[in-house]
């Protein structure tokens, strides 16, 4: 509680990263209810706009190394739950 915390996501791909690589991670908390996006990448970092996790999450990952981290700042009891991150490579899925 209180320190940045690393949430780490490695992959691997059988085709070249290219501007196309997708990376987004989801949030369900551990009370359940519905998933929410919390960060999204396409060339570039996008992280959510609004929600619990509003400028709390930055991006620490390097798609060129198969790394799609990301980090949260202060993070509470209350964002308890399961954090889920997808890479899609197209055509590699």
């Amino acid at each position: 509680v209180g320190e940045q915390v690393l949430l780490k996501c490695s992959f691997k791909s059988s085709s070249p990263i290219t501007e196309n690589l997708l990376v987004d991670w989801t949030y369900r908390p551990l009370t359940g209810g519905p998933m929410e996006r919390i960060f999204h990448y396409q060339s570039m970092p996008y992280p959510t706009a609004a929600g619990k996790f509003k400028d709390r999450i930055s991006w620490v990952g390097n798609v060129a190394r198969g790394d799609a981290s990301i980090a949260l700042q202060s993070p509470a009891l209350s964002d308890n739950g399961t954090f889920i991150c997808s890479v899609k490579n197209p055509p590699d899925v």
